[in-house]
């Protein structure tokens, strides 16, 4: 076993990582590309739970189930709590941009 490591060339290699100022400020504009593109994905789930609720109570409102005004008075509600939401992922995103700088 001693022959063969001997055969074997030795190489010490000493790897040093500083973080450096525009290296930092790539990875913290990477993670604020990761976050709208977080964000946005969540709005987008967001709407696409909106769109299933108004087919839902559109389809009850076919059926004879709710009335015009309760289909009126869903769709609002359903809109208040889309703004609500992607107005949260907004500020969360911005929030993470303000900490960034």
């Amino acid at each position: 076993m001693q022959a063969t490591s001997e055969l074997l060339p030795q190489t010490t290699v000493r790897l040093s990582v500083s973080h450096s100022p525009s290296l930092q400020r790539r990875e913290e504009k990477e993670l604020c590309k990761q976050v709208k593109k977080i964000a946005e994905e969540g709005k987008v789930a967001v709407r696409n739970v909106r769109r299933d609720a108004m087919e839902k109570f559109k389809a009850m409102k076919k059926n004879s189930e709710i009335t015009e005004d309760d289909l009126k008075n869903c769709e609002k509600d359903v809109q208040k709590l889309t703004d609500k939401y992607c107005d949260e992922m907004d500020a969360a995103c911005s929030a993470k941009e303000k900490k960034k700088s």
